[in-house]
């Protein structure tokens, strides 16, 4: 049996409409990622995110597999794992920065967030931008989109090939109205700017991923 992982749901609700539904929130009944088999409810667990300034209470529902019997739980792509803010807070940031529109205290004073915590994004986001850079420019080509040309900054490259990776995305049913950074969420596992050490893995490339409802 695998070890439990969170599969990224793209979800399309807003934070406040998913956080006000509560337990009764209506979540697609995933894959099984090590089997591919349907699962089932398999209760849940609360979880913090901060929105807006303002932290919720969430609901994460978990999912058991009738076949080799692992659990998962099931993000929204609003959500990146062991972050406390949004995906799109966390965007706004890189955008801004890796664009070279704004250094990171105005970043994080427009979203916000402590000075601090928006450089540690960027310094997570800075340490992992070639291998973004590489992995969402064959994402961009695969899903039928052209991969930007790079240039001489990592960081500035992996920005630009995450947003032709989700140029090339909005032409699929559903993924336009997730928006960019909720497909990145979801396309990345919620892993982004996670702190471990395993490689990226883009989970649109076989499909193992739960797609969006258009």
């Amino acid at each position: 049996m695998l070890p439990p992982v969170c599969i990224v749901w793209p979800c399309s609700l807003s934070v406040d409409t998913y956080v006000a539904a509560g337990r009764d929130v209506v979540v697609p009944r995933p894959n099984c990622p090590s089997c591919l088999s349907v699962m089932a409810p398999w209760s849940g667990y609360r979880r913090r995110i901060r929105h807006g300034g303002r932290c919720s209470s969430m609901w994460v529902p978990r999912f058991r597999c009738p076949g080799c019997e692992a659990t998962h739980a099931v993000l929204p792509a609003f959500v990146l794992t062991g972050r406390l803010d949004v995906t799109e807070t966390v965007g706004a940031v890189v955008d801004a920065v890796a664009s070279g529109t704004s250094g990171v205290r105005p970043a994080a004073k427009l979203v916000d967030v402590p000075h601090s915590t928006a450089r540690g994004w960027m310094r997570r986001f800075a340490g992992r931008a070639r291998e973004l850079s590489v992995a969402f420019a064959a994402l961009a080509t695969e899903l039928g989109g052209e991969a930007a040309a790079p240039l001489v900054d990592a960081t500035r490259d992996a920005h630009r090939a995450i947003r032709a990776a989700f140029r090339a995305a909005a032409s699929l049913p559903g993924w336009l109205g997730c928006g960019r950074w909720r497909f990145v969420s979801a396309v990345t596992g919620g892993s982004l700017i996670a702190t471990n050490t395993n490689s990226l893995y883009l989970f649109v490339g076989r499909r193992r991923f739960m797609p969006p409802v258009p």
